[in-house]
């Protein structure tokens, strides 16, 4: 264009030059550096244990249960119904929305058998948490430990929560290191779900979200339930740490299905 050749050349060309160039300085990437120390290895070498020995564990009677939650889903609904894709035309949905308020969905799933129970709450505090706890401690009556991975969530280390955990040894608490969510299986739990069940969902109100997300995880588990094939271990784990030049983690090292 400068020289004259052409008068314009077309977004998509330009596109297919960018997508084809070596350099890309039209795209940037965030990532979080995990400070790789002896606290990071310990709190990480806890949860890989759990995932060797799953299978070890269910035999002992003991279950491997990673709670995560996804805070704030937004109950939305659309001025105009989505437009279904068809030939020549994709899936078009209308840009207005109104809201009818939010639902935290907290997801306790099951590493060995792949199922997952749901709750929805009002609020993502140390009160709600403890009671998805309690309903997690109910429905698992008959095993002898729980082992509860989960984040650094303020509900998670909140002092009256480390203290319910004190007070009920047979919930042994296992924290994923600061900066190292990826760790928790629920966390892909939680993408697989949303995945299948809350992309494409609108809504007219917030009971209806709440009744559909009650409804789905059940669903969830008949149709789609199976466990991950988690092949990062502490051998890979102590030999990242070892290198320490390699501080960022950008594979999670587990299949999604």
């Amino acid at each position: 264009m400068e020289q004259g050749v052409v008068d314009a050349i077309h977004y998509t060309t330009v596109a297919q030059i960018l997508a084809e160039a070596s350099l890309h300085p039209h795209r940037s990437r965030y990532w979080k550096t995990a400070t790789i120390d002896e606290e990071f290895t310990a709190l990480a070498a806890k949860v890989l244990w759990c995932y060797e020995r799953v299978a070890w564990l269910h035999q002992r009677g003991e279950v491997v249960i990673c709670l995560d939650e996804k805070p704030n889903i937004q109950a939305l609904s659309r001025g105009v119904p989505r437009q279904l894709v068809q030939p020549g035309q994709i899936e078009r949905r209308e840009f207005e929305y109104k809201r009818h308020g939010t639902v935290t969905f907290l997801v306790a799933f099951n590493v060995y058998d792949g199922t997952m129970r749901g709750w929805c709450l009002d609020k993502n505090d140390h009160d709600h948490f403890l009671w998805c706890v309690r309903q997690v401690d109910r429905h698992y009556r008959r095993a002898r430990r729980l082992h509860l991975i989960m984040d650094n969530g303020g509900s998670h280390i909140d002092h009256h929560t480390k203290t319910y955990f004190v007070t009920h040894p047979r919930l042994r608490a296992v924290y994923t290191p600061a900066h190292a969510s990826w760790l928790n299986q629920a966390e892909l739990l939680l993408r697989a779900f949303t995945d299948k069940y809350l992309d494409r969902f609108d809504c007219q109100s917030r009971q209806q979200l709440v009744d559909h997300l009650n409804a789905s995880w059940p669903e969830y588990n008949r149709r789609f339930a199976h466990p991950f094939t988690w092949s990062w271990t502490r051998r890979h784990l102590y030999t990242w740490a070892e290198k320490k030049g390699a501080t960022i983690c950008t594979k999670t090292y587990a299949t999604v299905h």
